[in-house]
């Protein structure tokens, strides 16, 4: 059972219904077969009743029971990626035509008899009438719906059963507005395509991924799948191969009419496909690449809150960076809109202002500190917080917190060297 990487993967059909597609999916890994399961059950889009409005309601069932049935009624979905769009990417309010459809029940029993309520009694509201909240442009998702698009599964087939809502009597009356909206059974169940997915390999047990609980005989107990006729039974003298992989998939695809098997089964495909590229996409780039353009691919980010880039150049040890997307000029840098002043002659270039200050020459303070000019050959100081230039942050004299140091203000951080200058938080 060893699959060989030089064959192709082969799809063949068994069973084509209205509703339902038997298939054997062969020369393919594991891992694959039941990530196209998944995806065909979890990730295809299509419309459901998403929100109900109660205008009267006399049944024996409260509104949130009746809710939840009308969101589990299949609609019918086909085209559903063209035909819609999510009401994330809609530019309405809340709703229109071109993100959701609006269907309304009014139903009243005026007789001496018990009255079904079922999906027949649902209709479609024509584009701009009754209930729609603003008036927008068509767009070109119209066009591309059929007839029946958003109308309950089997309204107009006589031959498929309604489904059930409640049963009401005599002077009880159900008076409702839906909206039904695009989405995947990943944000609710009621907007998966299919009712059930069965998945099978190894009808033999071959690989032992089965163990069996019996109590005389295995055969006698659990009898074979009608899926055992494709493969040779297992001879009682045969060894067993630990190094053996599944090579054939039976799969068995039940929808609930909103999307035909065939839809399915390639809306899965071309899913699945998209996550694979995407992954192989995220694989490729560069992960020092992804850390500097923050992991989106785009421009790149300015600097954190509160980090410096130093940059070497003649007469400059350091240079302070802007924060928060502020520009940052030769030598001198602003934090959030600060100009900072031109330096002396012979100064160090590392002069910040925050908040709109702008320090004289070879100065720099922040948030609105002042600070004294300095000549040739001077050092910068920097006070926070409308400190003097010969004191630290938060005023104290000579250091930050009131704590004794050199001439040299601190912030939060020592200066490394005697010829490094820092004030604030780390800049």
């Amino acid at each position: 059972m060893q699959v060989n990487d030089l064959l192709e993967a082969n799809v063949r059909i068994r069973d084509l219904k209205k509703d339902r597609v038997n298939f054997v999916l062969e020369n393919v890994d594991l891992s694959f077969a039941n990530s196209l399961r998944r995806v065909m059950m979890a990730d295809i889009p299509t419309v459901a009743i998403d929100m109900v409005e109660f205008e009267t309601n006399t049944t024996a069932l409260p509104d949130e029971f009746i809710a939840h049935r009308l969101g589990m009624i299949p609609l019918v979905s086909a085209n559903c990626d063209e035909a819609i769009r999510y009401s994330r990417d809609c530019t309405c309010l809340e709703s229109c035509q071109n993100c959701s459809i609006e269907l309304v029940l009014n139903v009243a029993c005026n007789e001496n008899r018990t009255m079904e309520i079922n999906s027949n009694h649902l209709d479609v509201v024509a584009r701009g009438g009754y209930g729609w909240r603003e008036e927008v442009d068509d767009g070109e998702e119209i066009a591309r719906r059929s007839e029946n698009f958003g109308h309950p599964v089997g309204k107009s087939d006589p031959s498929a059963p309604p489904i059930l809502i409640c049963k009401i009597r005599k002077g009880q009356e159900l008076r409702v507005r839906c909206i039904a909206k695009k989405g995947i059974a990943k944000e609710h169940a009621k907007w998966s395509p299919c009712s059930a997915v069965s998945f099978e390999y190894d009808p033999h047990n071959r690989l032992r991924h089965t163990t069996y609980w019996h109590e005389t005989d295995i055969k006698k107990e659990w009898p074979l799948s009608a899926n055992a006729e494709e493969e040779e039974p297992q001879r009682d003298d045969e060894l067993f191969d630990y190094n053996a992989q599944p090579q054939k998939f039976y799969l068995e695809v039940e929808t609930d009419g909103s999307l035909g098997p065939q839809e399915v089964v390639m809306k899965g495909l071309t899913e699945l496909q998209t996550k694979l590229a995407n992954l192989v996409l995220g694989l490729k780039s560069d992960p020092n690449e992804l850390d500097a353009l923050g992991g989106d691919g785009g421009a790149h980010l300015p600097p954190a809150n509160g980090t410096a880039t130093a940059q070497a150049a003649p007469r400059a040890a350091s240079a302070a960076a802007a924060g928060w997307g502020q520009g940052q000029e030769a030598a001198s840098g602003p934090g959030w809109g600060g100009t900072a002043g031109t330096p002396g002659v012979g100064d160090r270039s590392g002069s910040n202002s925050g908040w709109g200050t702008s320090p004289p020459a070879g100065g720099g303070t922040a948030w609105g500190g002042s600070s004294a000019s300095a000549g040739p050959g001077a050092s910068p100081s920097a006070g926070g917080w409308g400190a003097n230039a010969t004191s630290s942050a938060w005023g104290a004299a000579g250091s930050g917190w009131g704590t004794g140091s050199p001439a040299r203000n601190t912030g939060w951080s020592s200066p490394t060297s005697q010829q490094q200058t820092q004030s604030g938080w780390n800049v």
